[in-house]
């Protein structure tokens, strides 16, 4: 009886670990033929039903090893109900001084993430529209392979 009491208390605490921190919004986008233009804004429409709670919202890059530099500018827009268009420019880092790629890797595509906004309140329920563009001096951008949008409620 012992143990089937355990059994079913670490069944429950795996279950809500598992649970815990999941993604509210988890979206990627292709860029085609591993080329991102300046005019190819990655848009993302998120609904916001509670603008109480809570959320971290991160920007996820994923780049081959044939990517030619060690960082990423890029510019962050968001727009929404009582929101003006919010616009910021943000550095990636992407690998170490000596030249090593940072983040996690499969093979030679490497994904980097940053935190745009943590413990964020949305002002107001409805449709909020992310997008992300590129802003380096080289256009196309080769060897970017996806950009990602994730949001998780806390």
């Amino acid at each position: 009886m012992k143990l089937h009491k355990r059994v079913v208390g670490f069944s429950l605490l795996f279950f809500t670990l598992a649970c815990a921190n999941q993604p509210f919004y988890d979206v990627y986008k292709s860029t085609v033929n591993r080329r991102w233009h300046h005019h190819e804004k990655q848009a993302f429409q998120v609904h916001i039903d509670e603008n109480d709670a809570q959320y971290d919202v991160w920007i996820y890059i994923r780049h081959t090893g044939e990517y030619d530099f060690a960082n990423l500018f890029f510019l962050s827009h968001e727009t929404g109900p009582q929101l003006k268009d919010n616009s910021y420019r943000h550095e990636l880092r992407l690998a170490t001084p000596d030249g090593r790629w940072i983040g996690k890797n499969a093979g030679n595509l490497y994904e980097n993430k940053l935190l745009l906004k943590e413990n964020y309140a949305f002002p107001d329920t409805g449709i909020y529209t992310f997008e992300i563009e590129q802003n380096m001096r080289e256009n196309p951008l080769l060897n970017i392979t996806d950009i990602g949008l994730k949001i998780i409620k806390k």
